[in-house]
């Protein structure tokens, strides 16, 4: 009988205790026959590390002096790992004893695939999708990312919806799973996005370079989200804005990108004053901030991003509209409303 690939959860922890503690024992109960977990410490100044050694010690442990944030975190961890396939998970995630198996058959049955996510649902609320993923990302004409089961801060309730093996844009970094050949051929996510929408940004990359990304409904897990940074934190609305915005500079072709980032950077400026005139100086700060942060990697950092191997690659998931005006103007907020758009 052949061998089965070898699968690598890593978790990536910073200050994460409680959840290690509340959430490792339904990662540990995974069924498949070949898999191991090892934690990547990002310089955490709780007591992580000796949780784990207490209580894990057949868990591999990878510590970092400092906290290099999401991208840089792991791309420096998974240099060290050895597998067929890494997991990506975050540590406030709980996990079916099945979840691996669907996604390790996905994967080998076409090598074109090179990552997918389970279907994403709310720890809090098991019936309803989680904000980070959902059922599988999507990205609108502008860059606004979207998934199957949540535009904006709508999230639907699961009723088998969505329960459909299918390409998307982008698999969620909350729980990614992705063939390490890829990974590393794709040199691993961009460092200079410290964190949010790297995972975006890589899947783009992947995409264009020829590899499908796909959802993989069959495995179920449940998300709590925002353990690092809550949504409406001000770092976490300046890093998305920022990113977003070096994202699409990077990954789209000449001809979109002249007149495709201007009008985003008028939404943006529409966005923030919405959020001052709101009452929420915090956001308006933030997405002002952004703005000049593209600025600054354009002039002085964007040759140090990764850019993408080739552009020819053929992009799913993708709406060739502008989602904030379907959602805001027209209301619709249930993504089997967006997908009819695109027909």
């Amino acid at each position: 009988m052949p061998t089965l690939p070898k699968v690598s959860i890593v978790i990536l922890n910073w200050n994460g205790k409680k959840y290690l503690e509340q959430f490792l024992p339904s990662v540990l109960a995974t069924q498949y026959p070949r898999f191991e977990i090892v934690v990547a410490d990002n310089g955490s100044t709780d007591d992580s590390i000796d949780f784990l050694k207490a209580n894990h010690p057949d868990i591999r442990i990878i510590s970092f002096d400092s906290n290099m944030g999401f991208a840089k975190g792991y791309n420096e961890a998974l240099k060290l790992i050895i597998s067929d396939y890494y997991v990506l998970l975050n540590s406030d995630v709980e996990v079916l004893p099945g979840w691996l198996d669907p996604m390790v058959q996905l994967l080998e049955s076409g090598k074109e695939i090179a990552a997918c996510q389970p279907k994403i649902l709310s720890w809090k609320n098991k019936n309803m999708f989680e904000y980070a993923g959902a059922a599988g990302g999507w990205m609108d004409k502008y860059g606004y990312p979207f998934a199957r089961g949540r535009i904006f801060d709508i999230a639907e309730e699961d009723r088998n919806q969505y329960d459909i093996t299918e390409p998307i844009f982008w698999a969620s970094g909350a729980s990614l799973f992705i063939r390490s050949s890829v990974f590393h051929k794709m040199k691993g996510f961009d460092e200079y996005f410290f964190a949010h929408q790297e995972e975006i940004d890589l899947c783009w990359r992947i995409q264009l370079a020829g590899y499908k990304i796909y959802a993989c409904p069959s495995s179920v897990v449940y998300h709590v989200g925002g353990g690092t940074l809550p949504r409406g934190n001000s770092l976490k609305t300046y890093l998305n804005f920022r990113n977003n915005r070096i994202m699409l500079s990077k990954n789209l072709p000449f001809t979109k990108k002249v007149s495709i980032i201007p009008f985003r950077f008028m939404l943006d400026c529409i966005s923030a004053l919405k959020g001052l005139f709101t009452g929420d100086a915090g956001y308006f700060w933030a997405v002002i901030r952004a703005q000049f942060a593209f600025c600054k990697w354009w002039l002085f950092f964007k040759k140090k991003s990764i850019a993408p191997t080739n552009k020819k690659g053929k992009l799913y998931g993708y709406l060739p509209k502008n989602i904030a005006w379907l959602h805001f103007v027209k209301k619709k907020n249930y993504f089997t409303e967006i997908e009819a758009e695109t027909n």
